[in-house]
This record gives C-alpha cells, structure tokens and sequence, in this order.
C-alpha cells in the first residue's frame, strides 16, 4: 500500500516524476471513481506485521506500568513511575517502529502511550507533592494546567523527532485541557455550583478554535497530498465532539429519553447543519460525532408516530439510506455546493472539482 507520503518522496528522490503521480493519482481516482481527495486517506494498517508490533508494545508497556507500579506503592494517586517507564519505553521503540520503519498503527499507539505516560507522571507527581488537594482546589487546577502545559510540549517534541500526524492533535487537546484548568483557575471551583453551565460553553468555544486550527491545516494543503491534511483529519476529530457534544446538550438530547419533539426536529435541523459544513469542508468527522443524537432523536420521532415496534429499524433505515446515499454522491453534492459559496471562501476550502479525465 502506497500513501501520499510515498509518492511525495518518491517525487522528491526522483524515482518517479511528478507527472507520472499526478497521472497515478488520476488513475486511481478514477478506479475508485471519486477524487483522491475526497477519499479522506486514512493509514492505520499497512500490514498484519502492524497489528503484531502493536499487541507486543502494548504488553511491553503494560509490563512498564506494573513495574512503575510497584515501586511507587503506597502512594495515593497515580504512580508516576508507571509514566515515566511507559513515555520512556514508547519513545525507544518508535525510533525503531516510527522512525526507521514508518508502521502506522504502532505509531499511532505508542504516540499515543508517550503523551499518556507524561501526563500520568506529571499529575502523579502532583498527587504527591499536595498533601491536602482538597483544601486547595484553585492550586490543584493551576498545578493541573502547568502538567497540560508540558504535556503539549512534549508532543510537540515528539513531533519534531517523529512527525507523527496524530500528534499535533494530542498536544492541541492538552493545551485545551490546560486553558480550561486555567480559565476555572480563575474562577474559582468553589464558586462553580454546577459544573456543566461552565464546561460545556468552554468546550464548545474551544472545539471552534480547534476546528479553525484543522481549517488552517487543510488549507495549507487544498489537494490533501502531504502529511499536514493527515494533520487534519486529527484535529477535526478531536474538534467534532467538542462541537457536537455541546449543540446537542442544550438541545436537551443528552438523556436519551422524554426529549420532546421541539428538541428532535431541533436535532435532525442541526445535523443537516453540520452535514453541510461537513461537506464544505470535506471532513465527515462532524457527521460521524453527532450520529448518536441523531439516532436517538429519530428514534423518539418514529416512537411518538406510532412505530413503536419498528422505530429503531426504522431509524436505521432511514439514517443508513440517507449515509450511503451522501457518501456515494459526495463528490458530485460536494462540488455542487462549493459552487455557491464565495470566491474567497472557495480558495480556503479543499479543491472540488470533477474526477480527472
């Protein structure tokens, strides 16, 4: 299997000339008849030997948390020891698995265990350093933003070293985390009396700035055909739930139960919102975060109109039906749409266009 990156280098050593990958590139597209753009590439597995790598490393870093374990016990909290052996063991092995033979799902784990184990050691050590946390709990937020800070810059280490995609999206949801402990810092927790009226408006405003961060991503590479478009698809993953999670708890769908039908029509006004941008943007990652809503909010429509017995099969049906039928028509509605935007946003948003003859 051959990634966007391989081509790229492959440009770049001049084992193949540009014209012969934009010619691949074409070719491809039309096989699969839709642009390679539109595609979303997405590299998790090259091969079984990945799914290898990633069973061993994790039952070594497991291995490396019951030894941190064990020498930290009878602290309260989590064992810091058991970070530093975990980010200290993923580092050693992606220089082999990352650096040297590029393995995508070992990447993406052991990646994923270094910011981890930083974070665990950085609020271990805090966990012993305060022996009374919960007489200061506007210390213990401060403190908990300065452990986010450096766990933002050791992924940002690791990216320069690595230049793992899913990184920068690791690092951004650690500064978010270290805004978030700052801004209720100020606040003060003892002056919170319900914690969501403060975190969930904080949530969504920071999943908008994730979400213009991955637009600056994307628009730094309108044809998605190097590594920062794999950047971000991260971060809209990260930015998607952030967004989704919010609209929809104060639409008052979070229950799952007795959501009225205001708030259902409410839901289903919102998704197609979202699936517009979604498709502005060519990301569906927004589309994927608030599926669970939608289902629960046609469920209760096709309940209240009498398909008692049929209202999930019915819901599936229809949200099923509606998913195939964007997915298989995306590039044509996406063009579509793009068409009726301004020209200036037009040349922010990832190329549309018809497949390549």
């Amino acid at each position: 299997m051959y990634t966007e990156d391989d081509l790229q280098s492959a440009v770049a050593s001049g084992a193949l000339s540009a014209e012969a990958a934009a010619a691949l590139r074409a070719h491809v597209g039309q096989l699969r008849d839709a642009p390679l753009g539109d595609e979303e590439q997405f590299r998790l597995v090259n091969s079984f030997n990945d799914i290898f790598v990633t069973i061993a490393a994790v039952l070594l870093m497991v291995a490396m948390a019951g030894i941190g374990a064990a020498i930290t016990r009878g602290f309260e909290g989590p064992p810091p020891f058991s970070g530093l052996l975990v980010a200290g063991s993923a580092w050693m092995m992606a220089e082999f698995f990352t650096r040297r033979r590029r393995m995508a799902l070992p990447s993406i784990v052991l990646l994923v265990a270094f910011v981890g184990g930083v974070f665990e050691m950085l609020i271990g050590l805090l966990a012993i350093s305060l022996t009374h946390p919960d007489e200061m709990p506007r210390m213990v937020a401060v403190l908990g933003s300065g452990a986010a800070l450096f766990t933002a810059g050791a992924a940002l280490l690791h990216w320069r070293r690595f230049h793992v995609p899913i990184t920068i999206a690791a690092g951004t949801a650690a500064l978010v985390g270290m805004a978030i402990a700052l801004i209720l810092a100020a606040i003060g927790p003892d002056n919170v009396t319900s914690p969501e009226t403060v975190l969930i408006p904080l949530v969504f405003i920071a999943g908008l700035v994730v979400f213009g961060f991955a637009m600056w991503w994307d628009g730094s590479d309108r044809t998605r055909q190097t590594r920062r478009s794999d950047v971000a698809f991260w971060l809209h993953l990260l930015a998607a739930p952030m967004i989704a999670h919010p609209l929809f708890y104060w639409l008052g769908v979070t229950g799952g139960h007795n959501i009225g039908g205001a708030a259902a029509v409410g839901v289903l006004l919102a998704y197609i919102a979202m699936g517009l941008v979604a498709l502005a943007v060519d990301r569906r990652a927004l589309l994927v975060s608030a599926l669970a809503y939608v289902l629960v909010a046609l469920t209760w429509l096709f309940d209240k109109f009498g398909a008692v017995e049929l209202n999930v099969a019915l819901t599936a049906l229809v949200i099923g039906s509606a998913l195939l039928m964007l997915s298989a028509f995306w590039s044509t509605i996406r063009s579509a749409l793009v068409a009726q935007l301004p020209g200036t946003l037009q040349a922010r948003l990832p190329v549309a266009g018809a497949l390549p003859a």
